[in-house]
């Protein structure tokens, strides 16, 4: 059986920067599953409600580049190859939520955030860092980021117009795939983050929350 290919820092550096412009640029990540909104009628939303489910979904779409740049990060400084492999298919899997957002957004006459490359930037490093320190505490982070991600899920599905079925269908799967991307950081060994540090990273996303609602 072929051995996994060996890369080169040089190697890894290049597919981060192809990573962050597939994240960043428009409609340039491609998802492997069909959105879950295909299969919903569209339904008649008020300009009102139109602008609000906008900025929800630009929300959800810049958390979304976040998590691309936190587990490239991840992936970057990962010790065991495992760990590096299966924070680079988390990545994968969360371009479907990304692109799904994205096409959300552009329905309803909006766009994504123009702060996303600032977010990817500081996500990056976070996620490299805590690379660095151990595989555990990586892991770790995953499963408190996925968690804080599942909570704002929550809070949307209760503001999303009831009649708009089209974005509660794609916030109802991401909310199902991240509760399980963070199972599965914690039971291949990731450190469950204290409560302190957790209400430190709920204050940090509701900066971003603040600060991407409109733009």
């Amino acid at each position: 059986m072929a051995s996994e290919r060996q890369y080169s820092p040089v190697d890894r550096l290049l597919l981060q920067a192809d990573a962050a412009l597939r994240t960043l640029l428009p409609f340039s990540g491609a998802s492997s599953r069909p959105s879950p909104a295909i299969v919903q009628n569209e339904t008649e939303l008020s300009s009102e409600e139109s602008r609000h489910v906008a900025g929800l979904m630009r929300i959800n779409h810049t958390g979304e580049v976040c998590a691309q740049a936190l587990y490239q990060g991840q992936a970057l400084t990962a010790k065991l190859p495992e760990v590096r492999s299966a924070m680079e298919h988390a990545a994968d899997e969360e371009i479907d939520h990304l692109a799904w957002c994205e096409q959300r957004i552009r329905e309803l006459g909006s766009h994504p955030s123009v702060l996303n490359p600032l977010f990817y930037g500081l996500s990056f490093g976070v996620g490299a860092v805590a690379g660095l320190v151990s595989d555990r505490v990586s892991l770790g982070f995953v499963a408190a980021t996925e968690d804080q991600v599942c909570k704002h899920l929550d809070e949307h599905l209760e503001q999303l117009p009831e009649h708009d079925a089209k974005s509660r269908a794609i916030l109802e799967q991401m909310r199902i795939d991240e509760q399980q991307h963070a199972n599965s950081a914690l039971a291949a060994g990731g450190l469950r983050f204290p409560a302190p540090i957790k209400f430190g990273m709920t204050l940090l996303s509701k900066v971003m929350t603040k600060s991407t609602y409109r733009v």
